[in-house]
């Protein structure tokens, strides 16, 4: 199962001292607009998403068909179809993607500890 780019979301309290933060980690804004509350912080190969009131708890966030640096991928399983292969292995969707559509979509799984692992396919 190929579950493309790794990233972690966290949900931040103070998105510019989380900014300050993760730079001075040697993080780089690589996407996002801070007037909106979100950026995606690069290190080398390393992706964190910082999300100021968009969401409760932290998520662990893959993306079908993209690199790491967001780059269209030629082989990628489809996310319906990691849904679907999910579902066989007995794997609760806690928000699905639709099965008859195409493309870009999303769907939300939890791990035994209760984490929300979002899988969000872009292309």
């Amino acid at each position: 199962m190929k579950l493309g780019a790794f990233s972690v979301s966290l949900s931040v309290k103070d998105i510019k001292a989380s900014k300050q933060f993760y730079e001075n980690l040697g993080f780089q804004v690589f996407a996002g607009d801070l007037e909106k509350n979100y950026l995606v912080m690069k290190n080398e190969n390393a992706l964190i998403g910082l999300f100021h009131g968009m969401f409760e708890n932290n998520i662990l966030t893959f993306n079908p068909g993209w690199d790491e640096n967001a780059n269209k991928i030629e082989s990628f399983d489809d996310i319906r179809q990691v849904q679907q292969q999910l579902k066989k292995k007995g794997i609760k969707i806690e928000s699905e993607a639709d099965e008859t559509t195409s493309g870009p979509a999303s769907f939300i799984i939890l791990d035994p500890d209760g984490n929300s692992i979002l899988l969000d396919q872009h292309v």
